[in-house]
Formats: structure tokens, sequence, C-alpha cells
């Protein structure tokens, strides 16, 4: 046992670290919804934030859009030329995909500033494609409403998950490379 652990001491590392960092950042943003139900923001802010720059980014557009609050479960109604199309839910603002991307950055670090740097970037980016995604799938929604399990469950995850990949991706093979580079100097 000991020498396989020996063996695949980097794979040991980098598991730990993930899970180490994911659980650290899962509990500290479940206390932040916890925390935030005394809020003035309704549902939490970020969602409630997220809903707003949506409902800008579809005006932007060219749709006439409403957010508001919903009545009966803790979302926000996005309304498009007057239809309600979707509900922005705490699992809408991108945070707990942020949360693993981060996990596995921090896990495969680099030096500390291009990690962070590329935390940096990478999490403006996922939070910007988002807004994209759920303006898209809205303005989806509302012309395509037969389509919306294809939409929803298929189609835009696999954008923002693929994007988090693609990002994983081309960390891995940045930081490989600058550890190659450093092997044969």
């Amino acid at each position: 046992m000991k020498a396989l652990l020996i063996k695949y001491k980097s794979v040991v590392k980098f598991i730990l670290t993930f899970l180490s960092v994911y659980l650290l950042l899962t509990l500290a943003y479940k206390f932040y919804l916890d925390f935030s139900l005394s809020s003035k923001y309704y549902p939490d802010y970020i969602t409630n934030l997220v809903a707003h720059q949506s409902e800008l980014l579809l005006e932007t557009f060219g749709y006439n859009t409403a957010i508001l609050p919903h009545d009966d479960e803790p979302s926000m109604k996005l309304i498009v030329e007057g239809k309600f199309v979707a509900r922005v839910v705490e699992g809408c603002n991108s945070i707990s995909v942020i949360i693993l991307f981060i996990s596995f950055i921090i896990a495969f670090a680099s030096k500390f500033k291009m990690t962070s740097l590329y935390i940096l970037a990478g999490s403006v980016l996922i939070y910007s494609v988002n807004l994209f995604r759920i303006a898209i799938l809205s303005i989806g929604l509302y012309n395509y409403p037969w389509r919306r399990d294809v939409l929803h469950t298929v189609i835009f995850p696999m954008i923002i998950y693929g994007m988090v990949f693609l990002l994983w991706m081309f960390w891995v093979n940045r930081f490989s490379k600058e550890k190659k580079s450093k092997i044969h100097a």
C-alpha cells in the first residue's frame, strides 16, 4: 500500500487538494446562501444579479424583458415579451461551476501569480458565458417552447461544462509545458 502511495503521490496529492478546495469553497458558498436568507436581495445577491444582468442582455438583443420574484419558490421569473419562459434559480448563477473550475486549477496549480490570474480570468469568462447562456436559452424557450428539455438539459449544460473542460485542458497543457521546459533546461 505504501509503495502505491509513493508511486502515485502526485495523483493522490491532486485528488486530496481538489477535494479539500472543493469542500472548503462549497461550505463557504453554503454559508453565504444561508446568510443571504436575511438579505434584501431575493433569493440571494448573486442569483438576483445574474437575473437582472440576463434581463439587460436580453433587452440588448431587442427583447422586452422583465424579472420578477417568484411567489412560490426562491427564484426570479424571467419574462420575455410578456411570456414567462424561465426561472433563474440559485443553480443558474454559475457559482457552483466556478467552484468546480477553481478546485481543479488549484489542485493543478502553477506559480501563484499565474494560477491566480487564470482563476480570475476563467471565472469571469464562465460567469459571462453563463449570462449569454441564460439569455440565449430564454430566447430559445420563447421561440421554441417545445424544445425546452433538449435546450435546458442537453445543449446549454454542454456549452458551459464544455467550456470549463476546455479551460481545464488549456491549463493542464500550459502547466505541463512549463514543467517540461524546466526539466529540459
